[in-house]
C-alpha cells in the first residue's frame, strides 16, 4: 500500500460499501452506475473527510495538540467531522465559520454544537483573518492548537484519499469489476488529487472527472496538481503533476457555492426516489445533477461502467428543508 507507512488512527467504517443503481442506471438508459458510499465513513453521519482525518488526527496527536481547529461554511461537512473527530480522541475543537452567526442551529450546525465545539463566526471579515486571530487567541490561552487546512485538503489529508483509491481498486479485483470512469464533487481538491495520484502510480486507465462545485476549472486544476504533486512528495512517490492530468467540468457551478438550482434539486429528489440515496443540495446533488447532465447528452456511452464517489453530507439536508 502507498500510505503503510504514514501515522495513522483508525476512526472510519472501512471499506465503504461499492453499490450498483439498477434503477437510476435504468431511468437514464445507461452507463451501468455504480456508488462508492463514503456517506457511510461512520463518523457523525459519516462523510469524506474522515478519511483525511485519519492521517491529520494521527499528526495532531504527535504534535501533542490538545485543540484541533478548521474552517469552512456555516454548514460545514469538514468542520463537522472535524468536531467529531476531536470528540472521539479526546481534543478541544474550535470551528471559524464563514459569515454571520445564524438565528437557529439547524443540520451540521446542530451537530457541531452537540459534539462540543467551539464556534467562531467570521462575521464580516474574511475567514482566513479570523482563522489567524483565532489561532492566536488560542496560544495565548495556553493551549496547543493544531490547525487542519479547508477542507483538510493538505498533502496530509489527501493522503486518505490515495488509501482509497487502493481500496476501490482491492474492491475490483475482489468483484471482477472494471470501471471506465470515476465522478465526483471537486472543491479544496484533497479527495480528487489524492484519487488521482494513485489512480498513476497503480495504473487505473479510467477517467477521474471532478465536478467543480465552487471553482473555476482553471483554477481548480492548478490547485489539484500542486497538491497531488506535493502530497506524491510527502509520500516519497516520484510523480509529478500538471494542470492538464486533471480531469475537471465546472459547467455546473450555476449561481455559485451553495446557491441551489433546478439540477440540486432534481439529483437530490431523484437519487432519492429511486435509489433510497441521499444527496445534499450543495456538493453530492450539483455533482450527481451534473452526472446526469452528461448522460443525457451523450457524454458517456451506454456500455460504460462508473462509480460515482459519494462524498457525504447528508446532515446539511435537514438546514435546507425549503429547498
Amino acid at each position: 500500500m502507498l500510505t503503510d507507512r504514514q501515522p495513522r488512527v483508525s476512526m472510519a467504517h472501512l471499506p465503504t460499501p461499492l453499490e450498483p443503481l439498477p434503477r437510476l442506471t435504468a431511468a437514464l438508459g445507461g452507463p451501468q452506475l455504480w456508488v462508492k458510499r463514503d456517506d457511510q465513513t461512520g463518523l457523525a453521519t459519516g462523510g469524506n473527510k474522515t478519511r483525511k482525518l485519519e492521517f491529520l488526527v494521527a499528526e495532531a496527536l504527535a504534535q501533542g495538540a490538545d485543540t484541533l481547529v478548521t474552517c469552512g461554511a456555516g454548514q460545514s461537512n469538514h468542520a463537522r467531522q472535524t468536531a467529531a473527530a476531536a470528540a472521539r480522541f479526546g481534543f478541544r475543537c474550535t470551528l471559524v465559520l464563514r459569515g454571520p452567526r445564524p438565528a437557529a442551529s439547524q443540520g451540521n450546525l446542530l451537530l457541531d454544537r452537540l459534539l462540543g465545539a467551539e464556534i467562531a463566526w467570521a462575521e464580516d471579515v474574511a475567514v482566513d483573518e479570523r482563522l489567524e486571530k483565532v489561532m492566536a487567541e488560542l496560544g495565548e490561552r495556553g493551549r496547543r492548537p493544531y490547525l487542519i487546512p479547508y477542507g483538510g485538503s493538505n498533502p496530509v489529508g489527501a493522503t486518505g484519499y490515495v488509501a482509497a483509491m487502493e481500496e476501490l481498486l482491492a474492491q475490483c479485483a475482489q468483484r471482477g469489476l472494471g470501471f471506465d470512469g470515476i465522478v465526483l464533487a471537486s472543491s479544496s481538491g484533497g479527495t480528487q488529487a489524492g484519487l488521482v495520484l494513485a489512480a498513476r502510480a497503480r495504473r487505473y486507465a479510467g477517467r477521474v472527472l471532478g465536478i467543480s462545485v465552487a471553482l473555476p476549472a482553471e483554477q481548480l486544476r492548478r490547485d489539484l496538481a500542486e497538491l497531488a504533486s506535493a502530497t506524491a512528495a510527502h509520500l516519497g512517490i516520484g510523480i509529478g503533476f500538471a494542470e492538464d492530468d486533471f480531469d475537471v467540468d465546472d459547467s455546473y457551478l450555476g449561481g455559485g457555492y451553495g446557491v441551489v438550482s433546478s439540477l440540486e434539486r432534481e439529483a437530490v429528489r431523484t437519487a432519492a426516489r429511486s435509489e433510497g440515496l441521499l444527496l445534499d443540495p450543495v456538493y453530492t446533488g450539483r455533482a450527481f445533477g451534473g452526472l446526469m447532465d452528461l448522460i443525457r447528452r451523450g457524454v458517456f456511452a451506454a456500455q460504460e461502467r462508473l462509480v460515482f464517489w459519494h462524498t457525504g453530507g447528508v446532515a446539511s439536508l435537514f438546514a435546507h428543508p425549503d429547498i
